[in-house]
Parts: C-alpha cells; sequence; structure tokens
C-alpha cells in the first residue's frame, strides 16, 4: 500500500461537535493503523459564517482528545502548504483557466432572479431544478461584451454527456451516480471563491490524500468530484461514507438537540475525560472483534480497521458515555480525581473553612461512583448543607420498627466517649453497637445511615460520619432520636 494521507478539513464556522470529531477520530486511526499522516486543512471559504476563534477551538479539541495532525497550518509541510483555503486561491485559479481552456467549464453570467424563476419552472413542470445551459452556448464574442459591461459570474463545469461515476466505498460497497443526473454545477462563485466540491478535489489531489472518511452527507457530492478527478487525469482516493450518529429515539443527531451535548468544549467543562471521550467515540459506528469496549489509544490504533465500520447508524448512549467516563475515572490517581473535581466544588460551595485533607477525602469517597467531575457536586451536597431533613421513606423505614430508637441511642452512646472522631474508631463503634443493640445489617446500618445524613443510600458510612464531624453526627443523632 502507498503511504496513507487522509485529512479532516472542518470550516471555522463553528466549534469541534461530536460529528466532526468522530470523523477526525476515524480518520486519524486509520492513518494512524496503516503508519500514515493525519492532515488537517481549514476549509475557510464560507467567509460570511466563519466565528472568530473557530479554527483555534477546532485545534484545541482535537490537541484535547489526543488527535495530533501530522501536518496543519500551524505545523505545515511546505512540500503542500498552504493548508487554509483562503491562502489557496491562486492554486484553484491555474486549475480554473485550465478547464475553461479546454471546454470543460464556462462562465455563467445568470443572475440569481433568472436562476430562481427557472427553477420555479422546472418544478412547477415536475422537473428536477438543475441550470438550462442558457449560458453554456454564449460565444466567445458575447462572453467578451458581457465582461466588458463588467457583469458578474460564476465558472460552471460541464457536465459530460452519458458517464457513469462509480466507486467501491469502504463501508457502503459499489455506489454508482449517471451523469444525466446531475445539473452543471458551479466551480466558482461570483466573488472568485471556489465552491466546497471543486476546492476540495484541488487540495486533495495537490496534497496527496489517498483515503476519504466523511460522513454520509457527503455521498452525493462525490460524483461531482470524481467528475473532476477524471477531467484532470487524476487519480481517485479511495473514499468512505460514515453512517449518522442518531439520538436514542434514533433521529439523526442535531446541534438543535437539547438531550446531547453536542461540543468537545461543553465535555471538557463538564469534567468529562478526553481519553474516555476517545474511546467512547471509537464505538459510534466502529465496533471491535470481541467482546472488548474499553481500549487505550494505542490499543484503538492497532485494532482499528476500516472493515468493521458500521453500514447502520450509530446510537449515541448517554448511560454508556458515562459507563465508559466512569471506568476512566476509577483508573485515575487521586491527585488527578481531585484536580478533575475541585473547579466544580469551588464553584458550588465555600470550602475556606474546610481543610484540603478534608476536601480530598471527601472527593475520594466518591470516585467509584462518578461518571463526570461536575457530578461530584450534588453527591456531596449533604457535606454542606446545614438544613437536615430526612427522606419521607428513609422517615418512614425509622418508624417501621420500635428497636431502632435504642440501636441509635446505643450508637450515640458510644460516639460521645469517642475522641478520635475517624472513620476506624467510628465503625468500631458501629460494630459494638451490633453487639450491645442486637441489630445487624439493614437493621444496623440503614438506621444511623438516615439518622445521620437523611438518606437511605450513599458512600461508606464510617467514611460519611467522619466528613460530617462528631458534633453535626451527635446532633442529627438526638434530633432524630427525639423524633421517635
Amino acid at each position: 500500500m502507498e503511504k496513507v494521507r487522509v485529512r479532516y478539513a472542518p470550516s471555522p464556522t463553528g466549534h469541534l461537535h461530536i460529528g466532526n470529531a468522530r470523523t477526525a477520530l476515524f480518520n486519524y486511526l486509520f492513518a494512524k493503523h496503516y503508519h500514515g499522516d493525519f492532515i488537517l486543512r481549514i476549509e475557510d471559504t464560507d467567509v460570511a459564517r466563519n466565528v472568530e476563534g473557530g479554527e483555534e477551538s477546532q485545534l484545541k479539541y482535537l490537541n484535547w482528545l489526543g488527535i495530533i495532525p501530522d501536518e496543519s497550518p500551524q505545523h505545515p509541510n511546505p512540500k503542500y502548504a498552504p493548508y487554509r483555503q483562503m491562502e489557496r486561491l491562486d492554486i484553484y485559479q491555474k486549475y480554473t483557466n485550465w478547464l475553461l481552456e479546454k471546454g470543460y467549464a464556462y462562465k455563467c453570467f445568470c443572475t440569481p432572479e433568472e436562476l430562481e424563476v427557472e427553477h420555479q419552472r422546472q418544478e412547477s413542470e415536475g422537473m428536477a431544478p438543475r441550470y438550462n445551459r442558457k449560458c453554456l452556448y454564449l460565444t466567445p464574442e458575447e462572453v467578451a461584451e458581457k465582461e466588458k459591461q463588467g457583469l458578474p459570474y460564476t465558472i460552471r463545469i460541464k457536465v459530460p454527456d452519458n458517464e457513469v461515476y462509480e466507486f467501491d466505498d469502504m463501508i457502503r460497497g459499489h455506489v454508482s451516480f449517471e451523469s444525466k443526473d446531475i445539473g452543471d454545477w458551479v466551480l466558482v462563485k461570483a466573488n472568485g471563491i471556489p465552491t466546497y466540491n471543486y476546492a476540495v478535489v484541488i487540495d486533495d489531489h495537490t496534497m496527496d490524500i489517498t483515503h476519504v472518511f466523511r460522513g454520509e452527507e457527503h455521498l452525493s457530492n462525490t460524483p461531482k468530484q470524481i467528475m473532476l478527478y477524471k477531467m484532470f487525469g487524476w487519480e481517485v482516493p479511495k473514499f468512505g461514507h460514515m453512517t449518522l450518529i442518531v439520538n436514542e429515539n434514533h433521529k439523526k443527531l442535531s446541534k438543535r438537540d437539547a438531550n446531547v451535548l453536542q461540543f468537545m468544549s461543553q465535555y471538557e467543562e463538564l469534567g468529562y475525560l478526553p481519553q474516555a471521550m476517545f474511546n467512547f467515540m471509537a464505538l459510534l459506528g466502529w465496533s471491535p472483534e470481541g467482546e472488548q469496549e474499553i481500549f487505550d489509544k494505542d490499543s484503538l490504533i492497532e485494532a482499528f480497521s476500516e472493515t468493521r465500520l458500521s453500514k447502520s447508524p450509530s446510537m449515541f448512549d448517554k448511560a454508556k458515555l458515562a459507563w465508559v467516563n466512569n471506568r476512566y475515572i476509577k483508573e485515575l490517581p487521586l491527585e488527578e480525581f481531585v484536580k478533575l473535581c475541585m473547579p466544580h466544588l469551588e464553584k458550588a460551595y465555600d470550602l475556606s473553612s474546610k481543610s484540603k485533607e478534608w476536601i480530598e477525602k471527601l472527593i475520594a469517597t466518591y470516585q467509584e461512583q462518578v461518571s463526570y467531575g461536575a457530578e461530584i457536586v450534588p453527591l456531596v451536597e449533604l457535606f454542606f448543607n446545614n438544613k437536615f431533613e430526612i427522606e419521607a421513606e428513609a422517615d418512614e423505614f425509622l418508624h417501621s420498627d420500635p428497636n431502632i430508637k435504642n440501636t441509635l441511642e446505643v450508637f450515640a452512646n458510644l460516639l460521645v466517649n469517642l475522641d478520635d472522631f475517624t472513620k476506624d474508631n467510628i465503625f468500631a463503634c458501629i460494630k459494638e453497637t451490633q453487639k450491645t443493640a442486637n441489630a445487624k445489617g439493614k437493621m444496623l446500618y440503614m438506621p444511623i445511615r438516615i439518622a445521620t445524613t437523611g438518606i437511605m443510600h450513599g458512600p461508606d458510612l464510617a467514611v460519611s460520619l467522619e466528613l460530617l464531624g462528631k458534633d453535626v453526627v451527635l446532633e442529627r443523632l438526638k434530633n432524630t432520636i427525639n423524633t421517635l
């Protein structure tokens, strides 16, 4: 196989979202699996829609995910630079002149208003709207006169008659299109900027791109691009069109979908781990051999195969993402887990009276449970909420057995005399209560948890009580006992 070169070519009209991130990831995995190059190219020709910071955001979050380009505007290879389309206009112009000279393209002076009238007429007659080739038949003298008048024009390709454009898609298999179904489309807009389907072919060829992985919405663009490859006499890269990502209702994932976060920046802000996002997105449309689902980057690169890319839509499963992220969080060193959670705790609670040791102990208590950094905030609320309330179901349980009051009294009396209020000593008091009050299992632990935290289920009980502190625990026990 020749050296693999693939590209991810976003437009800076927005920030890195799930769909584009997956496209970049599959291109990256394919390139690295075959020891090839992954190129970042910026398609910035839609000037009106470009947003400030769009390119920087793309690069920042590719790097955050660990999808590092071998070549980019920031790290160019002089052989292929520049990497922004608006810096390549002179390159496109050279090929446009050649197409015009060879009669493969022509200048079109039709106004947008004229085109709209013609499209409406075609639709009213049940025809598929396409350009009627009015300007194809202009004589050189007529073209020269219109140019002399300063009339704006686009440049259209003359679509060949009776051509079939076919290719073997790496994901979908054999695909074919007929030229009779394609109208003469615009290569260069009136402002001199090339259209997507034109520029992408020149860029891919001049940058030696061998394989193109992209979303299925680009499938209909492929015959237009193959058309140009044939006209120029260039080798066509291998195409692979990835299926849609759908939500849990099996609807196409959209930036307007309120149920699924779209942008990598949102996941970073919530405390998702980039290595978990990398792993999760790889499973959106690709399946490994066997049952394994947790892969580090090197393992994914080694296991990746384009033959295992799915032909069916991929569902974005939020529960699975939480599960994957939790698996990675569990493996974090405590220091890194604390670092992940701290910004969220500092934003939600006043930590000024808490020691570093106390905070670390609090965070560590939830490492097995947390699915993303921000989730720590509601989980630890009971340690910051001075208003103690017992849930209705929990209160009902406390009143379900008359022996519960005695169990709580025994436990409270043991704690009163406890000088060193640590989890080990607290646990010893719990075990002593088991003997003295003749209570065990659910009838031992749950009454104590409810009477001190207000909830029926939570993290390690002895650790929770140590974190609450002796005074708070005794006061809550006293108040609860008085209600029984």
